[in-house]
């Protein structure tokens, strides 16, 4: 019996691949109307605008890893694993980028030539947002109706709280604790701030799960640590506009940790691939910002990249949702998100979704 010949389909952010792709990286992020949320005359302009202003910083910021983002290569990375991760499956795994190349269309086109009997989309980001997954599942069904892509298609939107991601999470993240914990002093305290993405408090009020969804993931993940009495926060990092934005800031809570003479132990849990938020933000700028103010102790634990549990844990997503079968998979039964979360895909098809697998 020959094996099911399936396409999955990762999605992330992308990254420039050379220092003359970042001002054009940058026009099409913010050309996204999930990311600027103006009117369709007024974004095109302003899309330019933020880009070249920001040009500038992000080529350097770039420059620091070589001229290039990391991204595309560790995301075929984890393709290739999850590929070997699952034998019993003829699997193929497709990368589409958002705001660079590869991006859908091109993707696309090679799912379709590749003829797979059953296509399942599967986001690198845990958490669903309107600006992440929401963003690159509509440029997916765009692309795939362009190229006359037909098979059957599972959907996965999040898995913040799945007990195999979370499990993987929490193994990092206890490992780099406890050699941070053996490098502070006797005495001094040890704070974990887990750092996500931001976004403007005016999305989430909207309806966009996210910062629930981290804030759950947060939970799990301590849970599944356990130790007594953990000292930590969840804050966000990286605002680009000048709207108020999620709450505490990342730079805010290293002052904090300043003024409580506490080192700090700082976990990128919102991404699952190292780029220039975790290698620049995180690893330069804010371990300057920590020396600066006299924090005793600057640690970063690692992200996912190619890790073997966090690979696991995908396949096993894929499997689960596979049997779920085609349409879109909540992983949890009457899934994560409530009543108030309106931008959540599952509430948005109302009660013609899908049940839970």
């Amino acid at each position: 019996m020959s094996r099911p010949r399936i396409a999955i389909v990762l999605f992330n952010l992308g990254g420039p691949d050379r220092p003359e792709a970042v001002g054009p990286f940058l026009r099409n992020l913010f050309s996204d109307p999930a990311i600027l949320r103006v009117g369709p005359v007024a974004r095109p302009l302003l899309a330019r605008l933020i880009a070249a202003r920001r040009t500038g910083p992000a080529t350097q910021n770039y420059a620091l890893l070589g001229g290039s983002s990391p991204l595309l290569g560790l995301t075929q990375e984890q393709a290739r694993a999850l590929e070997a991760a699952l034998p019993e499956l003829d699997a193929r795994c497709f990368v589409a980028m958002r705001y660079w190349h590869p991006m859908s269309d091109e993707v696309a086109r090679e799912v379709a030539a590749w003829k797979p009997s059953e296509v399942l989309l599967l986001p690198l980001y845990p958490h669903f947002s309107t600006t992440t997954t929401g963003s690159s599942l509509a440029a997916w069904r765009e692309a795939a109706a362009r190229v006359g892509l037909v098979a059957p298609v599972t959907t996965i939107c999040c898995y913040p709280d799945d007990p195999g991601y979370v499990g993987s999470v929490a193994a990092m993240v206890r490992r780099a604790w406890d050699e941070a914990r053996a490098a502070v002093p006797a005495g001094t305290g040890l704070r974990v701030l887990f750092s996500a993405h931001g976004l403007p408090e005016s999305i989430v009020r909207a309806g966009d799960p996210y910062e629930m969804q981290i804030r759950a993931c947060v939970a799990s993940v301590i849970a599944a640590m356990d130790i007594d009495g953990l000292d930590s926060a969840v804050c966000f990092q990286s605002r680009v506009t000048p709207q108020r934005w999620l709450s505490p800031s990342t730079e805010t809570e290293i002052e904090r940790a300043a003024h409580d003479k506490v080192a700090v132990l700082v976990v990128p849990i919102a991404f699952v691939s190292d780029h220039s938020e975790t290698l620049v933000e995180l690893d330069v700028e804010y371990r300057e910002l920590a020396e600066k103010l006299g924090v005793p102790g600057f640690y970063r634990a690692p992200v996912a990249n190619a890790d073997p549990a966090f690979i696991a844990s995908l396949a096993g997503l894929v499997r689960r949702a596979r049997d779920h079968g085609p349409g879109l998979c909540a992983l949890r039964p009457g899934g994560i998100c409530g009543p108030e979360h309106r931008d959540c895909p599952h509430r948005r098809a109302g009660p013609q979704r899908e049940a839970a697998a």
